[in-house]
């Protein structure tokens, strides 16, 4: 039977473990470029610490699904939130032994983690009734706000205090990892209970009792699914959205390094950057349904194609925050507008094959930009990185303005 008082505290456990990973991970993220490039001596290997962390994250996803499925939410978190802690506790090997193989080990960890930990957001809906769950979700999204911006405060009092210790003060961030994420896998591992899939049980069997059958259409084709017009454009947009997002940001660091931006500095931009990627998520939802998915999506390519013209102009850190968050913004708009309308072209049993193909293909893409942005770092600078940006952004709307034809038009608001 449903349990009220049994959600909530599940609820604030999955809040608090999800608040802990993502201070974490960011810290680790608000240096991972310029460590690269120290360590392996070339700026062309400076997106693929992420890279190789957004691969990762990609194909752990299903499988962390698998295990989610079989053994439950409370184990599926728990071996994530230990791969984060593995992930940097190698982290810090590979900076005192100046191994380069041994970061990318480092980000594949983390990855295998996120992968893992963003299907939190699915626990968080599943044991709340269903007039509620995009609420619930909404609000556990947010704990990736609160980490994202607390995360890279970290970065300067932890390596003072690595330096205290003797060590390079660049270790810090990887530590904070270990401890923030060892931290929320205990959490889970010991108050994760009952697992939230038990209590999914019980909400169904209530909700069974009270549902009147009505007949259902038949569950379409995966190669069906995919010559929607609605589903087409949602996959792109939030691959473009994705991509160009990680092209930016990843650069951003090394960017401000080079003009000798101290590690305060570039933190502040980061935290910028993460605050317009989650801040203002309710405030998107509601845009997105009083304005439309299609109007949103423009919204997202303008905001976008600002951020890409913004960020290369100045050194200065304040103008580099506000383009980095307007990136964000840009982000969180579009993906959020791409992923109300791909729920919209679907139904039932089809939302998680199709969002499943939608989510790998797009860490997918994030990952292959993440990879070429030091190359184009490297050759042409942080100009030449923002106008990839750009030009993805202009695809995209050259694909709304395609793919608004007057019958998806009349569907997509």
């Amino acid at each position: 039977m449903y349990d009220r008082a049994t959600s909530n505290r599940l609820f604030y456990t999955l809040f608090i473990s999800q608040s802990l990973f993502s201070a974490a991970q960011i810290a680790v993220f608000t240096l991972i470029a310029i460590v690269a490039v120290r360590l392996s001596g070339t700026e062309s290997v400076a997106g693929l610490p992420s890279s190789t962390l957004t691969f990762s994250q990609a194909l752990a996803a299903f499988p962390a699904a698998l295990v989610m499925g079989r053994f439950g939410r409370r184990i599926g978190l728990t071996l994530g939130y230990a791969s984060a802690t593995l992930g940097g506790l190698i982290g810090v090997v590979a900076i005192m032994q100046g191994v380069f193989p041994l970061l990318l080990v480092s980000a594949m960890l983390m990855g295998m983690a996120r992968g893992s930990g963003e299907q939190s957001r699915f626990a968080a809906g599943e044991i709340f009734p269903e007039a509620e769950r995009a609420r619930m979700i909404g609000r556990l999204v947010f704990a990736g706000t609160i980490g994202a911006v607390l995360g890279p405060v970290l970065v300067t009092p932890s390596g003072h205090l690595m330096e205290s210790l003797g060590l390079h003060a660049d270790i810090g961030p990887w530590v904070a990892l270990s401890v923030l994420c060892g931290a929320a896998g205990l959490l889970t591992f010991f108050l994760l209970r009952p697992d939230p899939m038990t209590v999914a049980r019980a909400l169904s069997t209530d909700a069974d009792a009270a549902r009147t059958d009505a007949p259902q259409q038949p569950v379409r084709s995966l190669p069906v699914l995919l010559t929607l017009p609605k589903v087409q454009l949602a996959i792109i947009a939030a691959l473009i959205v994705q991509t160009v997002m990680v092209v930016l940001m990843v650069m951003t660091p090394l960017y401000m390094d080079h003009h000798h931006h101290g590690r305060d500095s570039i933190s502040l931009v980061i935290a910028m950057h993460t605050l317009g990627m989650f801040g203002l998520s309710p405030v998107t939802g509601y845009l997105i349904d009083r304005f439309g998915r299609i109007s949103m999506l423009l919204v997202a390519a303008l905001t976008l194609i600002a951020s890409a013209l913004l960020a290369p102009i100045s050194t200065n850190q304040f103008v580099l925050a506000a383009a980095l968050f307007l990136l964000g913004l840009g982000w969180n708009f579009g993906y959020v507008a791409a992923s109300s309308l791909l729920a919209d072209a679907l139904q039932g049993e089809e939302r998680a094959r199709v969002q499943g193909i939608n989510d790998s293909l797009v860490f997918f893409a994030a990952g292959v930009g993440s990879l070429a942005s030091g190359p184009l770092f490297a050759s042409g600078g942080y100009a030449a990185v923002s106008l990839a940006g750009l030009a993805l952004v202009l695809v995209l709307i050259g694909f709304v303005v395609w793919y608004n034809r007057p019958q998806l038009r009349a569907t997509a608001v």
